[in-house]
């Protein structure tokens, strides 16, 4: 709803429609093939599993990034991009840095649970994704891979359920996972009650979002610091949006 009222919100003010969609090719594809094209093309250094401890600052500059391992990477500017989870720490050279600390730990974290379920059969969905009120999370949604990738049905039928909000679901064991979430395509789709799985996968994301309650927006920092060379970047900073990819790029943009 919030995402919805949002939409439609900017929508007015910008005289522009707001549109909902889904890539149609993996991710990989979708994010990362491209961006590394880009980085190799401007000479990026990419570095992989390199865990940052702290963010340098000297006299009122960033100078650069201290690593898990002991080793700095020497900046003139960086821009900090990790969940409200991971922030602990990485600030302590900022002077603000007590308070960004205190709004991360009170936005918190929402987990989300996605199921991969392979059928032997087609559900009925009319659409390419559906809601379903009243399941195992707040709000649990059926993505049909056929209506969205014109997905072959050949070996099977793949349907991608993501419970958000799964507060009790992330703590379950896969075989339960699996279990519940066909009892509820059981329970609104009459194709599914003789349904048989023919193969299933369960992605858990503990800390997926921050928590988007009532009375946390007024808690999101800003993108600016006090350090002209430092900015935040997340869906949990202030933006306009709630947890959402729209959020992490606007966040971007405002950095």
């Amino acid at each position: 709803a919030n995402v919805m009222a949002t939409g439609f919100r900017l929508g007015v003010k910008h005289r522009t429609p707001v549109t909902i969609g889904y890539p149609t090719v993996d991710l990989d594809t979708l994010y990362v093939d491209g961006a590394l094209k880009v980085f190799d093309a401007r000479g990026v250094e990419v570095r992989y599993r390199a865990v940052a401890r702290r963010i340098r600052i000297e006299n009122g500059a960033v100078t650069g990034v201290l690593l898990a391992d002991g080793t700095e990477v020497p900046a003139d500017a960086v821009v900090c991009a990790v969940p409200n989870s991971n922030i602990g720490g990485l600030l302590d050279d900022l002077p603000e840095h007590p308070e960004i600390y205190a709004a991360a730990d009170k936005l918190g974290y929402t987990p989300i649970v996605s199921t991969n379920l392979y059928l032997d059969r087609a559900l009925g969905t009319e659409s390419a994704f559906e809601g379903l009120i009243g399941g195992t999370g707040v709000i649990d949604e059926v993505f049909d891979r056929q209506i969205m990738h014109g997905r072959s049905t050949e070996r099977a039928w793949l349907y991608c359920l993501t419970t958000s909000g799964a507060y009790e679901q992330i703590h379950k064991s896969n075989e339960e996972i699996v279990d519940e979430q066909l009892a509820l395509l059981r329970r609104y789709y009459p194709a599914a009650r003789e349904a048989q799985v023919v193969q299933a996968q369960v992605v858990k994301m503990p800390k997926a979002t921050f928590s988007q309650v009532v009375g946390t927006d007024a808690l999101r920092p800003p993108q600016r610091t006090s350090v002209a060379s430092l900015v935040l970047a997340g869906d949990w900073t202030a933006t306009d949006w709630s947890a959402t990819m729209e959020s992490a790029v606007q966040s971007a943009a405002r950095s």
